[in-house]
């Protein structure tokens, strides 16, 4: 009876770790969504309140890292327990920096107020935003059904993400050079699109952590990668 209590509890302790990460998920999903509706439509209010939410992110992952901490000392997990007891913890980890793009990208929004966004930049961020976060969204349902095979193809998409980056980071140059004008108000957007190819950076970065849990193992080879822009000096926050 005693050794089934105990088993018992520990499913619980995985339990809440898992529903923490799902629930940080869903915040952090919703920060960089908002925080490009924020930034297309001049909406400082929303952008406020992305800003304040990120401490909701901050103490999330806070509360994952003291509650992994304690199942390890008092369970001891080894193998797949243990990996799966890591994984969270990078997991969060990877979500608290995704919080943390949307609040960089809300911050940006009374920069570029008095000029606003032009319409075909504005079409490019949103574009560049939904892929982001359909690779978050769809990178979640992963880590709930566990299924190593998924997190692969998902790692393989990031290269779609990067190829409109850098379409988008070429269109902002042409802006800046055609127009002096331009250059400050760019440069904040600059930022901004880089805020949201990071996202999908991240959502890869869990999809690997998944297939380590799942399977023990690394995936091997380099990420694909279709982000030219970095070499010509792309921003990074």
């Amino acid at each position: 009876m005693a050794s089934t209590h105990i088993l018992s509890a520990y499913d619980e302790e995985l339990k809440y770790l898992n529903r923490r990460i799902s629930e940080m998920g869903g915040l952090a999903e919703q920060m960089c969504g908002d925080a490009v509706r924020a930034l297309v439509n001049s909406d400082t209010a929303l952008a406020q309140k992305i800003i304040s939410d990120d401490v909701i992110l901050d103490h999330a992952e806070r509360e994952i890292q003291d509650k992994a901490i304690v199942t390890i000392a008092k369970r001891q997990p080894m193998a797949a327990d243990l990996r799966e007891i890591i994984g969270t913890l990078r997991i969060a980890a990877d979500l608290e920096r995704v919080g943390d793009l949307g609040k960089n990208t809300a911050k940006r929004v009374i920069a570029v107020q008095g000029t606003g966004v032009p319409r075909k930049l504005a079409r490019g961020l949103e574009h560049l935003s939904e892929l982001a976060l359909v690779q978050l969204k769809d990178v979640l349902d992963v880590f709930a059904s566990r299924s190593a095979e998924k997190a692969e193809i998902i790692r393989a998409r990031d290269e779609e993400i990067d190829a409109m980056y850098t379409s988008l980071f070429r269109e902002l140059l042409t802006y800046m050079m055609e127009d002096p004008r331009n250059i400050t108000s760019c440069t904040h957007l600059l930022f901004c699109a880089k805020n949201i190819e990071r996202i999908g950076d991240h959502a890869t970065n869990i999809a690997e952590t998944i297939y380590y849990i799942k399977t023990g193992a690394q995936l091997e080879g380099e990420r694909p990668k279709d982000d030219t822009a970095n070499t010509v000096g792309a921003p990074a926050e």
